[in-house]
């Protein structure tokens, strides 16, 4: 299997944590989460949020981040076909669905030849890696967007195997902890680094970074 950056799944598990800053709509931004280390950047396509950007917004930010950077354009309960222009518009190389997709939608994308990423809520059970077709698995609060933290620390949580991302009310405060609890391959973060809603505040950014890799 070939990892999200172009590396062996052997090699991406010896990698070091992956880190995803999402919601980013300025160049000082995603020049920021670039220069800290940051290993994904998400655009939000999804409607109606402070974070929501156009194509033609997300475009020439896109084609700021270097080819070893992950660009995402993060989506929630929009057609495929909206999707798919929308992605391919903006430029991104991967897809982020974070609604009630099911596989139909992701064996639809497949042939683009995005990474796609799917993102859900954590209730219960965790679900298993790759079981609707995705390639990398995002867990996160019950209220995506909401800078709210679920209980990732419960003993009943039992962490998925594999390529599966952490999300949900982290922050530079937090990170750290809450990597060494759950052993998560990758870290997503979007309000916990913000100055007020939907605005980045770059100096947060670094720190997030920065701490989420202490751990190793």
């Amino acid at each position: 299997m070939t990892g999200v950056n172009g590396s062996s799944a052997s090699e991406a598990s010896r990698a070091p944590l992956f880190v995803k800053i999402c919601g980013l709509r300025t160049a000082e931004d995603v020049d920021a989460a670039v220069e800290a280390g940051a290993d994904a950047i998400g655009f939000v396509f999804a409607p109606g949020g402070p974070r929501t950007v156009d194509p033609a917004l997300a475009r020439p930010l896109a084609e700021r981040v270097p080819g070893h950077v992950l660009t995402v354009g993060v989506f929630r309960g929009q057609p495929v076909a909206e999707v798919r222009e929308l992605a391919r518009a903006a430029g991104v190389r991967a897809v982020q669905l974070h609604g009630d997709e099911g596989p139909a939608h992701y064996a639809e994308l497949r042939p683009d030849g995005w990474t796609l990423i799917r993102a859900t809520s954590c209730r219960g059970e965790s679900p298993a890696l790759g079981e609707l077709g995705e390639d990398l698995l995002l867990l996160d609060a019950p209220a995506p967007g909401s800078g709210e933290p679920w209980d990732w620390s419960a003993g009943s949580f039992t962490p998925p195997t594999g390529r599966w991302i952490l999300a949900g009310g982290l922050h530079p405060g937090n990170v750290a902890d809450a990597v060494r609890t759950t052993g998560p391959w990758g870290v997503d973060v979007s309000s916990g680094v913000e100055a007020r809603r939907g605005v980045k505040d770059p100096r947060l950014i670094r720190e997030f970074i920065r701490a989420a890799r202490s751990v190793e």
